[in-house]
């Protein structure tokens, strides 16, 4: 059995986020932000080149990848990559973050292929706020790939994001998602990384204080739900939970156990940082071992924790989208 790798403050590194659209490689109608880069194919990792470094990365002990983006959906074979990652020896679990968008019809080949589970993000379910927020009138094909992941009976999560001004206000409804539906509902603080430094976010502290003013019976939930630092919540007598991730008000790095990388190969070991290495050259001129060693060291250069509490010490410039979340 392998064991997982620590870092040098002896955290125990299991996880990595892989994400398979960097900035965009395609235009796509349904699914990106209008205003962003566009990338070329040829400088993104290949399928066969991601499954290489999840290879690796699975001989360090993590055995656990979640696939992002950008969205992920819009890459064609995605499926494909699915497959080829949960049949790697030493992946115990395979998970995807997605808006939702184009969910239903993709869903029956991931379950095929192996998917354990689903992170839908969702910031509201107002038509016209969704509209505001994301540029496209897609909610409804959002709200279907949500009834079929649920029906399918895979495990479906909830990413929501609060800003002041905008969707705080909506958080009730959000929250009742969980009353009739087996899923978790998450709320993540904003972050002051790329355009969330030009917004205000909600914190995790206030919002759980009005969740304890609608619902007085709400407890704290100890269900093992995930990987991550979410503290969970219930309110009796509901399908489903409430899920707090405070990075800013709730910093959780003593016990952080993820990396990530980029579709272009950068790996982070912090969201707070900018990349501290680059394999898809390595890989693609010295091969899989050369790959191991970087993500070796990596793991173990692991930063203590992020800065977000110091604005000026964030040297991460890239928007969300193009590093994966």
């Amino acid at each position: 059995m392998v064991i997982s790798m620590l870092d040098s403050r002896g955290r125990e590194i299991n996880y990595m986020r892989v994400s398979v659209t960097d900035k965009c490689n395609l235009r796509c109608r349904y699914c990106m932000p209008d205003g962003v880069e566009i990338v070329p194919m040829s400088d993104l990792l290949t399928f066969e080149e991601i499954t290489a470094v999840c290879r690796q990365a699975s001989l360090l002990g993590i055995d656990r990848i979640k696939i992002t983006g950008g969205e992920p959906l819009v890459r064609k074979g995605v499926v494909d990559l699915v497959a080829m990652i949960r049949a790697l020896p030493g992946i115990r679990q395979i998970t995807m973050t997605s808006n939702g968008v184009l969910l239903a019809d993709y869903l029956p080949g991931l379950l095929e292929a192996g998917l354990n589970g689903i992170n839908i993000s969702l910031d509201s379910l107002d038509r016209d706020s969704y509209k505001s927020i994301t540029g496209r009138d897609q909610l409804d094909r959002v709200l279907a790939g949500l009834e079929a992941a649920l029906a399918s009976g895979i495990r479906v999560k909830i990413n929501s994001v609060l800003m002041k001004g905008t969707n705080d206000q909506e958080w009730s409804d959000l929250v009742d998602l969980a009353r009739t539906r087996p899923l978790d509902i998450r709320f993540i603080e904003m972050m002051p990384i790329g355009s969330g430094k030009e917004y205000q976010g909600v914190s995790n502290e206030d919002l759980l204080g009005l969740m304890r003013c609608r619902f007085p019976d709400l407890r704290e939930d100890h269900r093992v739900h995930g990987n991550g630092p979410a503290v969970y919540y219930q309110v009796p007598g509901w399908q489903g939970s409430i899920g707090l991730i405070s990075p800013v008000h709730g910093k959780f790095c003593s016990g952080c156990n993820r990396i990530r990388m980029s579709a272009m190969g950068d790996l982070k070991p912090c969201l707070c940082y900018e990349a501290v290495a680059n394999v898809r050259d390595l890989l693609r001129s010295q091969g899989e071992e050369a790959v191991g060693q970087i993500l070796k060291q990596v793991i173990f250069d692991k930063p203590e924790a992020h800065c977000f509490s110091r604005l000026e010490d964030i040297t991460e410039d890239k928007q969300m989208i193009a590093i994966g979340g």
